[in-house]
């Protein structure tokens, strides 16, 4: 593949920003007659939003990749003519083709669930169901075109078990499971105007700053390309929507914006070969997930809304609360909660009757505890903020840190 195709799919994905932005207004009201609508609860008149929007991001993302689709192989090395031949390719990169189809399908067939999850509500057993199915047209294109399950060792491991391991099988678990956590990261850090397209973007620039380090490295050309021609258009159209989602927020992009954008990091994660990188990127997604997981496993009572507490007075989000008593709690969940709080991550009051009040566990609110009120704006700032240090993180341990633990690339 060659710059040329890259220069299409920039183009291809300006056009996409253009159609994003005038079609997001226009399909207001027939959102809203659809019943497609909720209410801004952390503004003071809690006016009607149209949600569920990431269907249209979505639909537009894949236009623009089905016009895209015969370009690569167009400007293909590989599938160049010759008159020997009559202008028939000497070759057909097959395996590329699929990659890209499988893709599609995949990112595909998560939107269609996640828009299936904002109309239907499913229960949370299904939201983990529904990534894994979506991910088996991808593990199958990996199983037939490269089927390496070898993991490299760091050097302070390869006196034990040599240079690398092969895992077989647990390989395909652990991405079956990359695209669970991807899918479902960003859609448990969310619930503030702006926060679930702010964090995506953030996450979709730094794979694309990632691809471009290491195509001028002259590192696995191919495959960061690939990702090149997802990340594009999808920063294109999430940035369309970024227009009208962020603070005060005209329009909410519902579950299915959040798992379309997990699955086509997944994608690029898994096909592009650097699913460990790409973790590092989602690094709040993991802490953020780390400290909810008393709540989301019911180690610890877990409302079903966790979002902040808006003040219309002050017009400052506070804290949300759950509270419990600790002998209502198993040993693992009294074991957490006083971990927590001898850490100081949790805000704790006990009452005389033996109730304990804490936060609820999330990272939107773990700010709040340490900040205080603030402004859902600010808020929204806060976390973008951190996403960006993480980034800077991500890509310190990525270059100059992992040279102390693998004498070779990874």
């Amino acid at each position: 593949m060659s710059t040329i195709a890259i220069a299409v799919n920039a183009a291809i994905s300006a056009g996409a920003y253009l159609m994003t932005v005038r079609m997001i207004p226009r399909l207001r009201d027939m959102f809203i007659k659809a019943n497609l609508f909720g209410r801004d609860l952390c503004k003071k008149d809690k006016p009607q939003v149209p949600e569920s929007y990431g269907v249209i991001i979505g639909c537009v993302f894949l236009i623009s990749m089905f016009l895209f689709i015969p370009i690569p192989f167009s400007f293909d090395e590989n599938a160049a003519t010759d008159a020997v031949t009559g202008g028939k390719p000497l070759t057909f990169p097959h395996d590329k083709f699929v990659e890209l189809i499988a893709a599609l399908l995949s990112i595909c067939c998560m939107i269609f669930l996640g828009f299936a999850d904002d109309v239907l509500d499913l229960r949370w057993r299904h939201k983990l169901l529904l990534p894994t199915i979506a991910t088996l047209p991808l593990l199958m294109v990996y199983y037939v075109n490269y089927n390496s399950t070898t993991v490299m060792m760091p050097n302070f491991a390869r006196a034990l078990f040599g240079t690398s391991v092969n895992i077989g099988i647990f390989y395909y678990v652990f991405m079956g499971s990359l695209a669970v956590f991807c899918t479902n990261a960003i859609n448990i850090l969310a619930g503030i105007n702006g926060l679930e397209v702010g964090q995506s973007l953030i996450i979709a620039g730094s794979v694309l700053l990632f691809n471009f380090i290491e195509l001028s490295l002259g590192h696995q050309v191919e495959s960061h390309q690939f990702s090149i021609h997802f990340m594009l258009p999808f920063l294109a159209t999430s940035l369309a929507l970024w227009k009208f989602n962020r603070y005060p927020s005209q329009v909410f992009v519902g579950d299915t914006y959040c798992y379309f954008a997990g699955m086509t990091f997944a994608v690029v994660g898994i096909l592009g070969h650097f699913s460990k990188t790409l973790l590092l990127f989602f690094l709040p997604q993991i802490l953020n997930f780390l400290y909810s997981t008393p709540q989301l496993f019911h180690f610890v009572p877990c409302p079903r809304h966790r979002l902040p507490k808006y003040d219309q007075k002050s017009d400052l989000l506070h804290i949300s609360t759950t509270e419990f008593r600790l002998d209502e709690l198993n040993s693992l969940g009294r074991l957490m909660v006083k971990v927590l709080r001898t850490l100081r991550l949790v805000s704790w009051q006990e009452h005389a009757d033996g109730r304990i009040v804490t936060n609820n566990l999330t990272l939107i609110n773990f700010v709040l505890v340490i900040f205080g009120p603030v402004h859902e704006r600010v808020a929204t700032q806060m976390l973008m903020g951190f996403q960006v240090l993480s980034t800077l993180l991500a890509l310190f341990i990525r270059y100059p840190l992992a040279n102390y633990f693998y004498a070779t690339e990874t």
